[in-house]
């Protein structure tokens, strides 16, 4: 039907989920950014004038 085989079917869905766990990944390195030096696993006390790594 239309063209489609099982073996273009099987090659199609690896890479759509590939991409979709690429692009949840992204996004989650994206969520985490807002958190550097905030949360107790990256956190320190910074000295007096010292600035924090995110701008």
């Amino acid at each position: 039907m239309f063209g489609l085989t099982r073996q273009y079917l099987w090659s199609v869905v690896p890479m759509f989920g590939f991409g979709i766990g690429w692009f949840l990944d992204c996004k989650e390195t994206e969520r985490m950014t807002m958190f550097r030096d905030k949360s107790a696993l990256y956190g320190r006390t910074l000295k007096e004038g010292e600035k924090p790594s995110w701008p």
